[in-house]
């Protein structure tokens, strides 16, 4: 089991539940707007947000920030130490950066000391991209072995100066690069671990790295925290990761969706009635699992193990609840008909 730390109340590591992150993309000078997002995250189920701190003006903002937050606030400092003592001195409740790029020892060790004042975390942060040149000599390249040695050695740094409130993340685009890292980084210490894919991309390409390299990390018992990184509205990173949370067997919150495969006994929209129910399904908070399926084939035999589904024919469908037909429904009530039952479950 890892160590645990605490990130302005929520706790992280030792057994806690797997937390949810995303970062924000408004200017963060722009308190309103930085705090506007942060509520839209919030709501869709972020648990701890981070946003960049480029300069003073952003640093100085952290504190009207924390003060409009719901959920704790993480500062991403890189390059100027005076911005994390800024930042920390406002009310940041843990630092992410890269101690080798802050600047010579004494600059590091001035930060640690900040931390520990105001008892805060901080989380080191390996990026493939972002590597020491000593370390890429070393290794040819990026590699998980170099970003495990990079992560040890930054650590090393915050230990000389009495600091080991922790947590690593080492992350890269590459799944099976960021994968194995990950493990190696779980073999040979205890600290948490913030997992992720890093410039992942898009919502469907972004979502699909994601879910293959933060879910088999999951799925390994790997990981204390995660944030998938997508090029969109930060608001979809909190759903995929929500998703990513269940399927992986780590989360059981709000409702699963199945739906079977379109094939030729098919003789209703499928594609549109899953679309709906999914749609629909968001404001469902119910640990449920609703079954969507094309026809009596795959349901609701196939099906029994949700707890309700529809069913497609030819103009009806059927309605159904743990495996049992409830009743045949018309093709164009099957949707109400369905929720109206989610309502009484």
């Amino acid at each position: 089991m890892t160590k645990q730390i605490n990130v302005g109340g929520v706790l992280m590591g030792g057994g806690a539940p797997v937390t949810i992150q995303s970062m924000t993309n408004t200017p963060t000078q722009d308190v309103a707007a930085t705090v506007d997002q942060i509520k839209k995250l919030a709501a869709a189920g972020c648990e701890i947000v981070r946003v960049a701190v480029p300069d003073m003006e952003a640093a100085r903002a952290v504190g009207k920030i924390k003060e409009g937050s719901p959920i704790p606030v993480v500062v991403d400092i890189h390059f100027d130490y005076k911005l994390a003592l800024e930042a920390i001195a406002a009310g940041a409740d843990k630092v992410r950066i890269n101690p080798g790029n802050i600047g010579g020892e004494d600059r590091v060790k001035a930060v640690a000391e900040a931390c520990l004042l105001h008892n805060i975390p901080i989380r080191i942060g390996v990026n493939g991209g972002s590597l020491e040149k000593s370390i890429l000599a070393k290794y040819g390249g990026i590699c998980p072995e170099a970003m495990v040695e990079s992560a040890f050695e930054h650590i090393r740094l915050l230990n000389k100066f009495d600091f080991d409130d922790v947590c690593v993340s080492l992350k890269s685009s590459s799944v099976p690069i960021t994968m194995r890292a990950y493990q190696l980084m779980g073999q040979e210490s205890d600290y948490p671990l913030h997992i992720g894919v890093t410039e992942a991309g898009t919502v469907r390409m972004g979502t699909l790295k994601s879910s293959v390299g933060i879910g088999g990390l999951l799925a390994l018992g790997i990981g204390d925290t995660m944030r998938v990184s997508l090029s969109a509205d930060p608001v979809e990173e909190i759903y995929a990761a929500r998703d990513i949370l269940k399927a992986a067997g780590v989360r059981r919150e709000g409702p699963e969706l199945v739906s079977c495969p379109t094939c030729g006994r098919t003789k209703i929209d499928l594609i549109a009635l899953a679309n709906q129910v999914e749609e629909r399904l968001k404001s469902v908070d119910k640990p449920i699992t609703v079954a969507v399926m094309g026809c009596a084939v795959n349901g609701p035999g196939e099906a029994a193990a949700a707890d309700c589904g529809i069913a497609g024919g030819v103009g009806e469908g059927l309605l159904f609840q743990r495996g049992q037909i409830v009743k045949k429904v018309p093709q164009d009530r099957l949707v109400d008909e369905l929720f109206a039952l989610i309502e009484r479950l």
